[in-house]
């Protein structure tokens, strides 16, 4: 306080007045009462917001992985090293580059039996771990060492329905099989499970990927079609017949008294 204002406010004995009034402190306790309820009120309005926040980011972090271009996924994936890949590329696309958002992120993806490897995971690495780490753990924990993949996608062959979803199918079978597969084995490994009469009107040196062998296979549709509806080549009714001619009794054996033998009289 300054010269002038003491000689205003505070008299020869050092009391506070106004004139001739003295003045009390009370306005300064209430001051600070009131300093101690704004404080009060002021962390509770901060603690509301730290929460707000983190529910907004909860729902951020969901509403981003419902844009993600990748499958959940399951204990039936063939191969967790490409599905991981995936995810994290899905996750730099949306800007998602801290460790802690990733891992976060990762549990909207998992499936049945596969959250309850996240779970377990959470409580031996914590959520503060380095996202390096789990990406080995997923690897290791699922990976396929075996051939059955590799079989199966190998052999996978036509079986009925449309040519175009075959084909589509065996293509990711293989790609998940091997992603660095070359595409004219992609395009020949497909066709070698089309049935023969399609194949054989495939001119294989115009095939360069497998775009193109979809788009010809599209042409012969209708004839998988007409075999639905009962229209057969020759060769399978030949099939039919002698699936017939198996079920009756050969008239030549009964006539020579060799008792009732089912199979084709021409074989007698």
């Amino acid at each position: 306080m300054t010269n002038e204002l003491s000689n205003v406010y505070i008299d020869e004995d050092g009391n506070l007045q106004f004139g001739d009034q003295y003045l009390e402190e009370i306005e300064q306790k209430q001051a600070s009462g009131n300093l101690g309820k704004n404080t009060d009120s002021f962390e509770k309005l901060f603690t509301k917001f730290i929460e707000s926040s983190q529910d907004l980011n909860k729902q951020n972090l969901k509403y981003i992985a419902e844009k993600f271009i990748i499958e959940r996924f399951t204990s039936k994936n063939t191969n967790p090293s490409q599905w991981i890949d995936v995810f994290e590329k899905e996750c730099l696309r949306f800007d998602i580059t801290e460790d802690e958002k990733k891992i976060e992120i990762l549990r909207l993806f998992m499936d049945k039996s596969c959250a309850d490897w996240y779970s377990s995971m959470i409580i031996k690495l914590t959520l503060n771990s380095e996202w390096s780490i789990w990406k080995n753990k997923f690897c290791e924990s699922f990976a396929n060492q075996g051939w059955n993949q590799v079989t199966y996608a190998s052999l996978f062959k036509y079986k009925d329905g449309s040519l175009v979803d075959y084909a589509i199918k065996k293509e990711k079978l293989l790609l998940d099989m091997r992603t660095s597969i070359g595409t004219g084995t992609l395009v020949d490994l497909i066709a070698a499970g089309l049935p023969g009469f399609v194949l054989d009107k495939i001119n294989r040196q115009s095939m360069e990927d497998t775009v193109d062998l979809f788009n010809e296979v599209r042409k012969y549709e209708h004839l998988m079609n007409k075999n639905k509806n009962g229209v057969y080549t020759r060769y399978e009714n030949q099939k039919i017949y002698n699936k017939i001619e198996e079920r009756t009794a050969c008239k030549i054996c009964e006539r020579l008294n060799k008792g009732i033998r089912y199979h084709p009289e021409a074989a007698c």
